[in-house]
């Protein structure tokens, strides 16, 4: 109990809340003597010593459950269990018509079985919850983490499963009850992965230094692990990368400057003495790209996003024209922000006009408003950067258009944070887009994303 008492305190700490040592130590006096068998009066008294400010009792309450609320996860119950011969004939009939990977998750909704510990880490490395220290982010993660199972398709397979078990003659009775168990079990489960969501943010937040300003390590932490203090770094740490930048492809520029050798040119040249000096000539080098960058600012996307247009802008003497778009379920044109203002002042007011919300994302529909409005900013010269991880909220993913736009301009690239074994999982259009595009890349941290920027800038 006293190092639970003491991870707690961490992340309390972690989450805002000013607690002193004689703070902490008022706690574990109070807990000696009052001990942890009547849970309420434990609350209370954990609540009293630790917390003296208002604003920290939501932080309390919210991790309270998470390291003092038990650990068991919500009950299942075997479908299977009391069906006769024949039902679970039809059943193992209809299973094996589904691939692998649903049948097995199929199968355990079905036996009632709870996702393992093993499997529970494994979600977590996968959906990087590993490094989420951050309770407000705990339904994005648990929603995360049931599109790594392909929740939704196997609530479809169900569905369609239920729907031949009807055709093969099984009562309409008896199909509600399975129903209803079914949907008990889909809804345990997830409250299974919420739980232990919940839990692991907690015990990173117990486990975060109290001022970690380690800048270098703040670079390969990925984007959707940030907490607002580690966020509020990287947006200074903007401004240097971006000098570095600029010094660096200001020096390729410069040696790139001259262009290729004009070989006709410079025998034009040179015919009137002979050839005897030659003067070398060479040929227009353009080498300020014009950009096109379109990015998602949904919940999921913002700190990427908003990273990726502070680089933009700050680097804009060395591009020719930027044309800025941000969406979530519609498309904003963005770019009048940025005149006059400081960039990190420009993206606060267009995150401030256009609120995150979750489920929310349509990039077809903002493909729709693109073609509308703004097809005219994409010439044969134009560079267009979308930057977003693909997920449509299985909206129409407008790919004629996306494919227009790519025929439209000179090259396509794609910036996403999520890692390759996740695209198409759930509702990722990403599989649909990548074959559209010239390159696509994976940045999920701001060095990741520098790198990108650089070697797009790169090329003339």
């Amino acid at each position: 109990m006293e190092d639970r008492l003491i991870k707690f305190i961490a992340a309390l700490r972690a989450g805002g809340v000013r607690i002193s040592l004689a703070e902490s130590a008022d706690a574990f006096t109070a807990v000696d003597r009052l001990g942890v068998q009547e849970r309420e009066a434990f609350r209370l008294s954990l609540r009293a010593t630790l917390v003296k400010e208002a604003n920290g009792l939501p932080v309390f309450e919210e991790l309270f459950p998470l390291f003092f609320g038990g650990s068991d996860a919500p009950p299942m119950q075997d479908v299977t269990e009391d069906m006769s011969p024949e039902e679970a004939q039809m059943l193992a009939q209809m299973l094996r018509m589904f691939n692998e990977q649903l049948r097995k998750l199929m199968e355990k909704l079905l036996r009632g079985e709870q996702l393992s510990q093993q499997e529970l880490d494994q979600l977590a490395q996968l959906t990087g919850l590993n490094r989420a220290d951050d309770l407000r982010y705990k339904d994005w993660y648990t929603q995360r983490m049931m599109r790594a199972l392909r929740f939704k398709e196997v609530q479809e397979a169900m569905r369609e499963m239920m729907q031949m078990l009807e055709q093969m003659g099984m009562t309409k009775q008896r199909l509600d009850q399975l129903q209803q168990l079914i949907q008990a079990n889909q809804q345990a489960l997830q409250e299974q992965i919420g739980q232990f969501a919940g839990q692991k943010i907690a015990e990173n937040m117990s486990e975060r230094p109290p001022e970690d300003n380690n800048v270098d390590q703040l670079m390969d932490r990925p984007f959707r692990a940030l907490s607002d203090r580690e966020m509020d770094l990287l947006r200074k740490e903007v401004r240097r990368l971006a000098n570095r930048l600029r010094s660096r492809i200001a020096l390729r520029q410069k040696r790139a400057k001259s262009g290729q050798l004009d070989a006709k040119a410079t025998i034009r040249t040179n015919l009137k003495h002979g050839g005897v000096p030659m003067e070398i000539k060479h040929r227009d080098h353009r080498i300020r790209p014009k950009l096109v960058v379109i990015c998602d600012i949904s919940t999921s996307m913002r700190y990427c996003s908003e990273l990726m247009l502070s680089l933009v802008y700050s680097l804009q003497d060395l591009v020719t024209k930027t044309h800025a778009f941000a969406f979530i379920d519609h498309l904003e044109f963005i770019s009048p922000d940025f005149a006059g203002k400081e960039a990190d002042a420009a993206i606060d007011a267009v995150l401030q006009r256009m609120p995150p919300g979750y489920y929310s994302t349509d990039m077809g529909y903002a493909l729709e408003g693109f073609a509308q409005g703004y097809m005219d900013t994409v010439d044969p010269r134009t560079t267009v950067i979308v930057v977003g991880d693909g997920r449509n909220n299985y909206n129409n993913p407008r790919l004629e258009i996306f494919d227009q736009l790519a025929r439209r301009s000179r090259r396509m690239i794609w910036i996403n944070p999520e890692p390759p074994m996740l695209w198409g999982s759930g509702d990722s259009d990403m599989l649909h887009y990548a074959p559209l595009c010239n390159n696509v890349v994976m940045a999920a941290t701001l060095a990741e994303l520098t790198d990108a920027v650089d070697e797009l800038l790169a090329q003339p």
